[in-house]
């Protein structure tokens, strides 16, 4: 027997039903509610929070009556506003509050920057600094190379890998630069990191000279941490 208060209506058949539920906090203190649901991949309806209505996210028969028949009863329209505006954000600003020093953990980055020499034989092959970056969280950073002062653009000679995780929680990485045989140059590795304070973490590599058309070693120098405007 047809249920009188369900209207009768052509449900595909197999059918997958996705619901997004839940609330978003800003840091201007303003939230944001949301009740979306979707039938096989496509929006199909959603809840308007502010107005309390159920929304058709589309003009076919399915979703027109299930708007109607959700948006009549009133109770429960009722409840589903208070939990999306009242309950959830409540816990999420309680989540928020017991997270929030995971949330602002700072931890500088330790740079260092080494030389993979080329093979003694052969032609003369380029010189690989290395510049690796570890320890730093939260995961975003910004690692560049400077020659004689000014950053090296994009292109064959820069290599970067992935951020990757530690066992500690932090992150590492690394950045290398081909140095070939020719005139002398000073290199530098520029960190920038947000513990840092807007500040940048520069280790310079000193100068590579390379007589007789071959890169000697260049000379390490110890990092510092400089105001970089």
């Amino acid at each position: 027997m047809a249920n009188p208060h369900c209207p009768a209506v052509l449900v595909p058949d197999p059918f997958v039903i996705q619901a997004s539920i839940g609330c978003e906090l800003h840091p201007n203190g303003t939230s944001q509610q949301f009740c979306d649901a979707a039938v096989n991949g496509e929006d199909f309806i959603s809840f308007n929070v502010d107005v309390g209505t159920w929304v058709a996210q589309h003009w076919r028969k399915l979703a027109l009556n299930s708007r109607d028949f959700l948006n009549q009863d009133k109770s429960t329209i009722a409840m589903a506003q208070f939990l999306l505006r009242t309950t959830c954000v409540n816990e999420l600003k309680s989540f928020a509050q017991y997270g929030r020093e995971s949330l602002a953990r700072q931890e500088r980055p330790v740079a260092v920057v080494f030389a993979r020499a080329p093979p003694p034989a052969g032609a003369p092959a380029p010189v690989l600094l290395v510049c690796r970056v570890t320890g730093f969280y939260p995961r975003p950073i910004c690692v560049a190379w400077l020659q004689d002062g000014e950053e090296v653009g994009p292109g064959e000679r820069l290599n970067s890998s992935e951020i990757l995780p530690n066992a500690d929680l932090t992150y590492q990485l690394r950045s290398s630069l081909a140095v070939g045989p020719g005139a002398g140059h000073s290199y530098a590795c520029r960190v920038q990191h947000s513990s840092l304070g807007g500040r940048s973490l520069l280790i310079p590599w000193g100068r590579c000279t390379s007589p007789g058309g071959r890169v000697v070693e260049c000379t390490p120098i110890l990092g510092i941490l400089i105001l970089w405007m």
